[in-house]
């Protein structure tokens, strides 16, 4: 008996296991049997392993080998045991596999997601859905079109191909090859991608993530973040949407092509709001300016030119071989000769046919580097921008300006940038839908037959109550797609590269400032500041300071923390410089506070020394046209015998200002204004303590000798964190009151030549000087 219960128990457990296995009618309004193969029904209702299937009409039939199908049609619904629901035109679902393909009006709608495609194979046990002709999933605020999808319900992960777009509130996303997570609503990039923003800015990337709900996006792989005129490139970029925040990380670049601006370094974070950008880890900017001489004259060598003498005698031939042609009217080969002579005047080399050629300008452009520990810029509005007017005078002003400065330093933040809305154009599309194959159904040859399953209640289909023309939908995203453009590889690399090219071709031509208001309102500048260790190189100068600010708007330097500055074998310091650029050309500079310059004289054995409280110097082609020093003015010149090469005197020379004009490189005038006096030393008489002037640095090792010797070398700190060598002089002692103490104190009396002669003697030396310049 106990046996015979066991057998029992498990026929009956095997029957509910094939039960379940097999597709089940469980209701319909009637059916059908179609010659012994099939049940024909009306409003069926089926269930496979927990899956209910509905349509309006279908048909369910067996193969030679036992395998079931069904096939369905009108209004087909599928509900899945997750909640899950499928819609469609047809159906047509292979039992065993369980794999149900659907065709027309297809939308697959998952609690995170809807699927809408004219085809779509899904595999209900596995539950991953595929289309190939085109298709849709709308996801929490995002749409995503593409030829080519995979759909994973289990994990809510999606895979599209070929022309995939996605479009968001806030963005429009181009690519080929993308995963996206709906729980998560995070896009993933596999190859060249754009990720296009409402305010005109692109994130390119060829290997990355962007999440749609929170706009972060986490790039590494040949990342270009652009702007309107602003690229900027790194080898990881990080993106916060919300923030405008920018952070790239490793061969850093930033280009600005209107305000031709370059700047790298290995950290970058740029802010949107502002076109800010901070650079530090070697940071590098790189501003483009005209060399001397710039605009130079460029002659084609194949061009002709002719003298009056040759034109005169070609008119002259010409009008001669007319004349014999006019002859020669009436004959009969006429026409023949005129064509001929029509050849060879074409062909004559003694004649060559002249084309003018417009001299070409030529300019010459030169680099000026500048890095720090940390470098920003940003852009504010003009109006907000404080240019500084020393009211600079070529001929001098007044003798004395003492005034405080405003660096110019405090800008306000700026409002975002306009939005620049994107659109998308459509068009009427075809789309080739495939074909299904539905059974015949002779309902007359038919016996009517009830249902099997009669005591059970007829479950209503579920309508859609949302009218959808998903053909159109289709249509529409197909030409979405013929529109797109997709980006190559590569796409960084040629854009940044043309960038670079655009902000290293500087302007030619001056643009003249503009007054009007509204201009003032709407328009922007540029403005640069380093902080620590500030250096500077450029093939004819260089410079070390604290800190730096540069404006764009009147292309002004200012160098402050014991700034120096070296041109040619000069040095030039003060607690304050600033230099100014007109035109893209050096056009002054003003030392203020502690004003000195130096330069070395036989190889550094002794120093000629410039020194007041200012000293501002004017330039004509990147050279001093004229130099000023005001404010307790002196110039320290030592004279050389260029036959033995030695020094010979010492000459010393103070006054209320020194004015020096140079002409040619060369001094045409030299004049000490409220003059105090006038000493010569010889040279055996100069001492250690009357060679140098109060406040004389001497810091050659702090002068950058090349860009790479720049980004590899700060200068010397001490302990107190002041720059080596800029200490108070040890050798700074009071000058002598009168004569006689110069007496006393072995210092030598004023030399007994006329005032012309030292003049002359001065003006050579400081002519040599300032040649350096």
């Amino acid at each position: 008996m106990k046996y015979y219960l066991t057998l029992i128990l498990s026929v009956f457990f095997l029957n509910s296991l094939l039960a379940q296995d097999e597709l089940r009618l469980v209701s319909s309004l009637y059916s059908t049997i179609i010659e012994q193969k099939g049940i024909s029904s009306i409003t069926p209702v089926y269930q496979h392993k927990g899956n209910t299937l509905m349509a309006d009409s279908g048909i369910i039939y067996q193969d030679a080998i036992g395998r079931q199908f069904f096939e369905a049609f009108g209004n087909v619904v599928i509900i899945q045991t997750n909640g899950t629901t499928i819609h469609a035109d047809k159906l047509h679902y292979d039992a065993a596999p369980q794999v149900a393909t659907l065709t027309n009006n297809v939308r697959m709608v998952s609690p995170n997601s809807v699927l809408t495609t004219n085809h779509l194979v899904y595999k209900m046990r596995d539950r991953i859905g595929t289309y190939t002709g085109g298709g849709r999933i709308i996801s929490r605020g995002d749409t995503i079109t593409s030829r080519n999808a995979y759909y994973f319900e289990n994990t809510q992960d999606a895979y599209f191909r070929n022309k995939v777009i996605v479009r968001t509130p806030d963005v429009k996303i181009y690519t080929d090859t993308m995963r996206y997570n709906s729980n998560e609503r995070m896009t993933y990039f596999f190859g060249p991608t754009n990720i296009k923003g409402n305010k005109a800015e692109n994130l390119y990337t060829e290997k990355g993530d962007y999440n749609t709900g929170t706009g972060v996006a986490r790039f590494s792989k040949n990342n270009l973040y652009t702007e309107g005129s602003r690229f900027l490139k790194g080898d990881s970029l990080y993106y916060e949407r919300a923030t405008g925040i920018g952070k790239a990380y490793r061969n850093v670049v930033f280009v600005d092509t209107v305000d031709k601006f370059i700047g790298s370094g290995g950290y970058g974070l740029y802010n949107q709001a502002d076109g800010s950008i901070t650079l530090t880890d070697k940071p590098l900017v790189i501003t483009v300016v005209k060399k001397d001489s710039t605009e130079q004259t460029k002659t084609d060598s194949t061009a002709v030119k002719l003298s009056k003498e040759d034109k005169k005698n070609s008119k002259d031939k010409e009008k001669e071989r007319d004349k014999e042609l006019a002859k020669k009217k009436n004959d009969k080969d006429d026409s023949e000769k005129i064509a001929t002579r029509d050849k060879l005047k074409a062909k004559e080399p003694d004649e060559p046919e002249l084309i003018a050629i417009a001299p070409e300008k030529k300019v010459e452009m030169d680099s000026v580097y500048t890095t720090a520990d940390t470098l920003f810029s940003k852009l504010i509005f003009l109006r907000d921008y404080k240019a500084l007017n020393f009211n600079l005078d070529r001929n001098g002003g007044e003798l004395e300006i003492d005034k405080d400065v405003d660096y110019g330093d405090d800008e306000d933040e700026l409002s975002e940038g306009e939005k620049a809305s994107l659109s998308d154009s459509l068009t009427v599309d075809s789309l080739e839908l495939p074909k299904v194959i539905a059974p015949l159904i002779d309902n007359e040859a038919q016996t009517t037959k009830k249902a099997t399953a009669a005591k059970k209640t007829i479950t209503p289909i579920k309508k859609d109550d949302t009218p959808l023309d998903i053909g159109a939908t289709i249509k529409q995203d197909s030409l979405l797609r013929q529109k797109a453009v997709v980006p190559t590889i590569g796409q960084a690399d040629t854009l940044m590269n043309k960038a670079l090219t655009i902000a290293n071709t500087a302007e030619t031509t001056a643009i003249p400032p503009v007054r009007d208001s509204a201009y003032l309102d709407t328009a922007k500048t540029r403005i640069i500041k380093a902080y620590h260790n500030v250096r500077l190189f450029k093939s004819d100068l260089q410079a070390v300071a604290d800190s730096a600010y540069y404006g764009m708007a009147d292309s002004m330097f200012r160098f402050m923390g014991k700034p120096m500055i070296w041109a040619q074998g000069s040095q030039i310091s003060g607690d304050t410089i600033y230099m100014q650029a007109v035109n893209q050309k050096l056009d002054n500079a003003l030392l203020l506070g502690n004003a000195f310059m130096v330069n070395a004289v036989l190889d550094s054995v002794k120093f000629n020394q410039l020194k007041g409280r200012k000293i501002t110097a004017f330039f004509t082609n990147n050279s001093i046209d004229r130099l000023y020093v005001d404010g307790n003015a002196e110039n320290l010149v030592f004279s050389t015998n260029d036959k033995t090469n030695t020094i010979t005197e010492m000459f010393h020379d103070r006054g209320a200002r020194i004015k020096i004009k140079m002409e040619d490189k060369k001094i045409i005038d030299y004049i000490t204004i409220r003059k105090v006096d006038q000493k010569v030393y010889p040279f055996k008489l100069v001492t250690q303590e009357n060679e140098v002037l109060p406040g004389f640095i001497w810091r050659p090792q702090d002068r950058p000798t090349s860009k790479e010797d720049m980004m590899n070398r700060k200068r010397e700190i001490n302990k107190e964190g002041v720059p080596s060598g800029t200490e108070a002089n040890p050798t700074d002692v009071p000058a002598p009151a009168d004569k006689e103490n110069a007496v006393k104190e072995g210092t030598p009396k004023v030399h007994s030549s006329s005032t012309e002669e030292i003049k002359e003697t001065v003006q050579e030396e400081v002519e040599k000087d300032l040649l350096l310049l």
